[in-house]
């Protein structure tokens, strides 16, 4: 039996004509990179390959590496295997990994959302024999009401906060959801200002030609009282600091796909608990898979066991595989530059789906 093109190993997702890993976890030679979370994209590879517009990022989480970086639809080739890039829809500068040798295709999607957040390159189904997929949202629980929805509601939360005089903190992490959440406020109702993990990352897209709506970072030198005035936009490692606590009163809002399930606001002691997500819900994960036309479907991370049962009931065959993608997207102790994507659900959320 011929050896499979893309082979799952304890380093990672592995081509073994092609020599390089996508997306390892351990220190290899060669590895190309889907986006530049902390999950995705480790330190200490010899040589990095990546969207053009994750490289500003890479360098400012990663340091000085090596990293060529390269356009959607551009195609490189190791060894006789082919390599192209297609948008994943996940964060600016994510992408699916194409991998072709001998009429043999896999694609591997890293995170991917099929809804077009206005800021990242959308979602492109690609055509392929197998596919790799991550499920984090694979139940059919997870279903997002639209943005532009969903901004209206954060919007008139906002606007009620300055009328009643309370300052106004939305916590979303630092790549991803902290520039879909600023590109889409209402900035009618005031200025934004920005913690100094998010303003990092920020300044980082900026160098790479992203145009994001105008933001203050907030300073020693900061005057409180103009902050609490506008929004205040942080990461899930400022909830419960010092530094979050000095603005009060305010209204403190999360943003989470898990917010979802009911008791979540709750345990992040959020007064508003907002559905937003940069993974796909359930059906956007069966429409995407459905897209590509594989004849597999490899799942790496989230609720794999169930996903995987539901897409084999419908037709799919479907596998699940282990790798070690996915963080704590809720852990609050969580320091600059460790913050991680959204994953699995923990162990007393799981408990939940049984109630």
């Amino acid at each position: 039996m011929a050896t499979p093109l893309l082979q799952f190993t304890d380093r990672g997702i592995y081509c073994e004509q092609g020599r390089f890993y996508i997306d390892p976890w351990k220190p290899v030679d060669d590895a190309v990179i889907t986006h530049a979370h902390a999950d995705h994209a480790y330190f200490g590879h010899k040589n990095y390959l990546a969207h053009h517009l994750s490289r500003e990022v890479m360098l400012y989480r990663l340091g000085d590496i090596n990293l060529r970086t390269i356009e959607y639809g551009e195609t490189v080739t190791k060894h006789g295997v082919k390599i192209t890039l297609y948008p994943a829809g996940h964060v600016i500068g994510s992408a699916q990994i194409r991998v072709e040798y001998k009429g043999q295709v896999w694609v591997v999607s890293g995170d991917y959302k099929t809804e077009d957040d206005g800021i990242s390159t959308p979602f492109e189904p690609v055509k392929c024999h197998h596919f790799i997929s991550e499920c984090t949202f694979g139940m059919p629980i997870y279903n997002w009401k639209p943005q532009a929805d969903l901004f209206v509601d954060v919007n008139n939360w906002w606007a009620n906060n300055v009328q009643n005089g309370v300052a106004t903190v939305i916590v979303g992490y630092s790549l991803g959801k902290a520039q879909r959440i600023l590109q889409n406020l209402d900035l009618s109702i005031g200025k934004v200002y920005t913690h100094g993990v998010i303003e990092n990352t920020n300044e980082a897209l900026r160098r790479n030609g992203i145009i994001l709506n105008p933001t203050e970072r907030i300073t020693i030198d900061s005057k409180k009282e103009e902050v609490r005035k506008g929004i205040i936009l942080a990461p899930p490692s400022a909830v419960g600091t010092p530094w979050m606590r000095k603005f009060q009163p305010y209204s403190f809002g999360y943003c989470s796909g898990w917010m979802a399930l009911r008791g979540a606001k709750r345990r992040r002691a959020a007064d508003r608990g907002f559905i937003m997500s940069d993974h796909a819900d359930f059906p956007g994960l069966v429409s995407a898979i459905d897209a590509t036309g594989c004849e597999c479907v490899y799942l790496t991370h989230g609720y794999t066991a169930s996903f995987s049962r539901y897409l084999s009931e419908i037709g799919f065959n479907a596998r699940e595989v282990h790798t070690l993608y996915g963080g704590e997207e809720e852990d609050a102790s969580i320091t600059e530059g460790e913050e991680k994507d959204e994953t699995a659900p923990s162990g007393d959320i799981k408990k939940e789906l049984a109630v």
